[in-house]
């Protein structure tokens, strides 16, 4: 696409958000309240996520790198500035090492074949420069490192490939860690910490969303640098294994960390949260925390839902799918789908932007929130 075409492309995408009446605005609509002014300016750090379509989901499957025309508009008008999309093995029966190497390749393809909208983040400079460009930052991240084998140094293959985060463990254990699902909480291995020592050696961002709570609090203890949780909540608000204790919360505070909230089934015990579920999280996080080290990771993508009931059946079947094969995490279940189904679509970032301001939380605070404290966090590890 010509430059003159993409800027009236992306014109049209924000104009068409901008334009949305009160009364389509969720609940923005039915709380009274007015719209946070600052979204167009402010840096979005999607710190888990996706540009992808869920309604065809169950053609192309999870590791789609395939982007269509909706998905790109949608992700565009939410004003994402950058996102962590998941690459490299998570589960299953690929070969974790040579799994991820091929997926590696196979983003970067999606992002060469999509210079008009796609830029790929190896320093903070990228992400300043997608929010430039108008473009969306893809920051390539694992949420399992099993591709390590028994050999720490796969990390420097990794991080010299461009992988800027990496997650521990996945729910289950593995040679690293325990992850949040495995019931005997043991904490970090010997090689775990070898694998923290190199991911710190490299600059490598750690993740611990899916960890075990001893090996979360394991991790922030002996890196030599802040860490990440890039999509989790509060167990203080909701006692499931996912979500994260006050604990961990301020250790990683104290650590300089960053805590990314999610738009998970996991916010509520009886897993059907709504956008105030979300608001109420990020706000004990700070509470907890402090402003400087909360931020978003949806967990998911901007564009909605077209047949909820077809895509319940569908989730249905990859929930017993997940629980057959001892992977599934608690708080997952029948009926309930990965996503806040009313903080569906391009203006979710404005919805949560609108409710924190209607709360009193400052312009600046909010920023922070939506991306400021990543972005920081992000300089602290990667440098600039």
């Amino acid at each position: 696409m010509r430059e003159m075409e993409r800027r009236q492309f992306l014109k049209a995408a924000a104009a068409g958000l901008a334009a949305m009446p009160v009364a389509m605005s969720g609940v923005s609509a039915f709380a009274g309240q007015s719209r946070w002014p600052g979204l167009a300016d402010a840096i979005v750090i999607n710190a888990l996520g996706g540009v992808s379509d869920p309604n065809k989901r169950g053609q192309q499957g999870r590791d789609t790198m395939e982007l269509g025309e909706r998905a790109i508009k949608d992700a565009l008008a939410s004003g994402t500035t950058a996102v962590n999309m998941t690459i490299g093995y998570v589960d299953g029966p690929m070969e974790p090492f040579e799994y991820s190497v091929q997926t590696i390749a196979r983003c970067n393809d999606m992002i060469k074949r999509n210079p008009e909208y796609l830029l790929k983040v190896e320093s903070v400079a990228d992400i300043l420069a997608a929010k430039q460009a108008g473009k969306i930052g893809i920051i390539q991240g694992f949420q399992n490192a099993a591709m390590m084998g028994d050999k720490a140094e796969r990390v420097d293959i990794f991080a010299g490939l461009g992988v800027k985060i990496i997650q521990l463990t996945y729910n289950i254990a593995n040679q690293i860690g325990d992850g949040s699902m495995a019931p005997e909480n043991r904490g970090l291995s010997e090689f775990g910490r070898d694998v923290v020592a190199r991911l710190n050696a490299t600059n490598t961002l750690v993740d611990l969303s899916h960890s075990g709570e001893q090996t979360c609090l394991d991790a922030i203890r002996i890196s030599d640098g802040p860490i990440s949780i890039t999509h989790s909540g509060c167990r203080a608000l909701s006692n499931v294994p996912r979500n994260k204790t006050d604990e961990e919360l301020r250790l990683l505070a104290d650590k300089g960390g960053v805590v990314g909230i999610y738009f998970m089934p996991f916010l509520k015990e009886d897993s059907f949260p709504n956008t105030m579920d979300v608001v109420r999280h990020i706000e004990h996080a700070v509470n907890v925390c402090g402003e400087d080290h909360v931020g978003i990771g949806t967990d998911g993508g901007t564009t909605k839902i077209d047949d909820m009931q077809a895509f319940h059946a569908m989730v249905d079947k990859e929930i017993a799918s997940r629980q057959a094969a001892g992977i599934s995490a608690k708080g997952e279940k029948m009926g309930v789908v990965p996503f806040v189904e009313d903080l569906q679509g391009p203006d979710q970032f404005q919805k949560i932007a609108d409710i924190l301001y209607a709360n009193g939380h400052s312009s600046a605070r909010i920023e922070k929130i939506l991306g400021k404290n990543f972005v920081r966090l992000m300089s602290d590890v990667w440098g600039a």
